[in-house]
């Protein structure tokens, strides 16, 4: 799974220049957990790694350009997101 991570945070970073490569870890590990609680959560058995990675490459694909701007609008992940500190690379 480390693998696939690292290989969706590297999408990612080529999508969205604005984020720094914790930043761009972060979201990954968060839209791959959510995704496998919420499976879970409505009873859907496990696809599998491939499944979700290829789940949240879509999200990328779709979003990436723009996750930097979700934070300012969801306080939920705020304190997650916050880039003050984060050096874009």
């Amino acid at each position: 799974m480390e693998a696939n991570i690292e290989r969706l945070t590297q999408e990612l970073l080529a999508k969205n220049p604005e984020m720094s490569v914790a930043r761009a870890r972060i979201w990954v590990e968060l839209l791959w957990s959510d995704y496998e609680a919420t499976s879970a959560k409505a009873g859907y058995e496990f696809r599998g790694s491939d499944y979700t990675e290829n789940l949240v490459r879509q999200l990328i694909t779709s979003y990436g350009d723009k996750l930097h701007l979700f934070a300012a609008k969801n306080p939920k992940y705020a304190h997650l997101l916050n880039d003050d500190d984060d050096l874009v690379q």
